[in-house]
């Protein structure tokens, strides 16, 4: 079997139900134009991935890969996986693109092999607790009311995207645990909008109540930022979230000894086989390997990582709508079809 062509369809999304992130982000996307990348093959059997830059995507593709992945065998993932980081040399693509490239081969691979892909991948849990990640919302109230609705609706634990203001943010994570109690876990996502010293004063807080992670509060820039402030905060640190480099910049990240949780995904680590080499990296050190985001693909990497604990399942609106993947018990099963 040989691929005989790299294409991208263009396709409407619809712009998302309005929300917040933290000041200084921009919310939900607006409508836009999406793309479904396809790689195509002699057997006639095709792998696809949807992304929210079509354009972008289509570019990059049709300049840097139509060519240069035809004639070529689709199930030497590694092979065409080391390729596209070769070609990202010359150009510097998007963190998102060669993710895209790595996920059609894996649902190539997995319709050839009539399995899921998280089968492929060797498989190690049939379903997994999903938390409740919020986005911002315009008060403690808000939280804590939303908070309710999500333990109500089945979520066993719940993750905080908050305003971006330390002390702001640290009132509201000592509110939320005095609200839920003890027994719940609470993890709090900083989205890197803090320098080092008001990261030390929020992660302090954080310990104090007893919140499971801290993500993200700096920019991943400096690692050395995040050595010093494992060094000052117990509060245990998830980071190597949006760093490019996919396993070879987390291991840095390891290496400084900052790390009790790590983050791995398709879209900022280079796809599937980039995700798992993280998670594996991880497990090495006996660190967690945490999946970033929802949907099919991020199904699949939670239910193959062994040293993964949760699904990240977004909340979005308040009242707040369960996501439909998640059950009344807050597990999402294995998925059944073959691929993604």
């Amino acid at each position: 079997m040989r691929i005989v062509g790299v294409t991208v369809d263009l396709v409407h999304v619809e712009a998302a139900e309005p929300f917040r992130w933290r000041d200084g982000l921009p919310g939900s996307e607006p409508a836009l134009v999406g793309g479904v990348l396809k790689i195509h093959t002699d057997a006639g059997v095709v792998g696809t991935a949807r992304t929210n830059r079509g354009v972008i995507v289509r570019d990059i593709v049709e300049r840097r890969f139509a060519e240069a992945f035809v004639g070529l065998d689709p199930l030497e993932r590694e092979k065409l996986w080391r390729l596209a980081w070769e070609i990202d040399r010359i150009e510097r693509f998007p963190v998102y693109l060669i993710g895209l490239l790595d996920v059609a081969l894996w649902d190539l691979a997995g319709k050839v092999a009539q399995e899921p892909v998280y089968r492929l991948l060797g498989g190690f849990r049939s379903q997994i607790p999903a938390y409740a990640s919020t986005v911002t919302f315009g008060s403690v109230e808000e939280y804590l009311d939303v908070a309710d609705q999500c333990l109500a609706l089945g979520y066993p634990a719940i993750k905080l995207h908050a305003w971006g203001d330390a002390r702001r943010d640290a009132a509201l994570c000592a509110a939320l645990r005095e609200h839920v109690g003890p027994d719940v876990p609470l993890m709090y996502d900083g989205s890197a909008g803090f320098d080092l010293p008001d990261a030390v004063h929020l992660g302090r807080v954080l310990a104090e109540h007893d919140y499971l992670w801290y993500e993200e509060p700096i920019r991943e820039y400096s690692i050395t930022a995040y050595a010093r402030l494992a060094e000052r905060v117990d509060v245990p640190l998830l980071v190597a979230e949006t760093t490019e480099g996919a396993h070879l910049n987390t291991a840095d990240f390891v290496a400084s000894g900052c790390a009790s949780y790590v983050r791995t995904s398709a879209g900022f680590k280079g796809g599937i086989t980039g995700a798992m080499r993280i998670a594996h990296l991880a497990e090495a050190f006996q660190l967690r390997a945490e999946v970033h985001g929802s949907g099919p693909v991020n199904r699949h990497l939670c239910m193959a990582i062994p040293n993964a604990t949760y699904y990240e399942s977004l909340v979005t609106t308040n009242p707040v709508r369960r996501e439909a993947c998640v059950d009344e018990n807050g597990m999402v099963q294995a998925p059944r079809e073959p691929g993604i």
